[in-house]
């Protein structure tokens, strides 16, 4: 069929400009990562923690005098070496491995929240399996939930105040729930209306871990006990005869007011609840 020269240059203009849109559009929505290119990349990210030499103390002070919980304050010493993810697990590795992301704030480097404490442990099981099918980590290592003493170890950072940046959260401007030290380092009510913002937006503490206070709470292993009579004096998780009973959960989130960021704060939380305001981080450490 004949197509008069204007009216063929201006389809092939059309055609132009469609093809420019479809390539821009294309730039905002790249093809989804591979899910060995996430494996890799949550390998990489990982922060190796050698107690006893290269800046890492072999001891700290757990716990504080600030809540009856937090007490008593006790030395730990921590024997073997680890490494501890730098960020929460995004959304888009939890899909990977999972098949589904149950978040309500959605992103795919957003942390990975609306999760059970069990679904944290099956997903750091499946996690260990595919890395060891993908030659990424050593068969004799493994990824795990952090006890409670190895997560304080790693907020604190060789700190002994309040938070990994100093003992105070406000300035003495601040009112209300402002709290201008933490920003900086921390999501909290003062500062966040939601989880929306992708991992490491903020300031690392200082051994290069984001996120620490706030954000979300993280996961331990360990099953929630009162205070710290009996605690052990080196890394163990403690647990409970009772299956369903209550697990800890550290680093305050999005929905605290400052004071729950500190270092020490730690709280109770249901073993199969779920909530926006509740993630995890994983170690890499040799398996027991």
């Amino acid at each position: 069929m004949f197509i008069p020269q204007r009216v063929s240059m201006l389809l092939i203009g059309a055609f132009t400009i469609a093809s420019l849109l479809h390539v821009s559009l294309a730039d905002d929505n790249p093809p989804q990562t591979s899910r060995t290119a996430l494996f890799k990349t949550f390998v990489d990210e990982f922060v190796p923690i050698t107690p006893g030499s290269d800046g890492f103390p072999a001891s700290f002070e757990m716990g504080s005098t600030a809540m009856p919980e937090e007490q008593p304050v006790h030395r730990v010493t921590i024997a073997e070496k680890f490494a501890i993810a730098r960020y929460e697990v995004p959304q888009n590795l939890y899909e990977a491995v999972m098949g589904e992301n149950p978040s309500r704030w959605k992103g795919p480097r957003n942390s990975a929240e609306m999760t059970s404490w069990n679904d944290a442990n099956e997903f750091c099981k499946r996690v260990t399996n595919l890395l060891h099918e993908a030659e990424l980590i050593r068969t004799d290592e493994s990824i795990r939930l952090p006890s409670e003493a190895e997560w304080e170890y790693c907020c604190r950072a060789g700190t002994s105040t309040a938070y990994s940046f100093g003992d105070k959260a406000t300035e003495a401007t601040d009112q209300g729930k402002l709290a201008s030290l933490l920003d900086p380092y921390g999501w909290h009510t003062g500062n966040a209306a939601g989880n929306d913002p992708p991992v490491g937006a903020l300031k690392p503490n200082p051994w290069g871990l984001y996120d620490m206070h706030g954000y979300l709470w993280e996961f331990t292993a360990d099953h929630w006990q009162q205070a710290y009579e009996g605690a052990p004096s080196d890394s163990r998780p403690r647990f409970s005869e009772d299956k369903d009973s209550q697990i800890v959960i550290r680093g305050g989130s999005w929905k605290d007011k400052y004071p729950r960021l500190r270092s020490a704060a730690r709280q109770p939380f249901s073993i199969d609840a779920r909530d926006d305001a509740v993630g995890f981080r994983c170690v890499m450490a040799k398996t027991k």
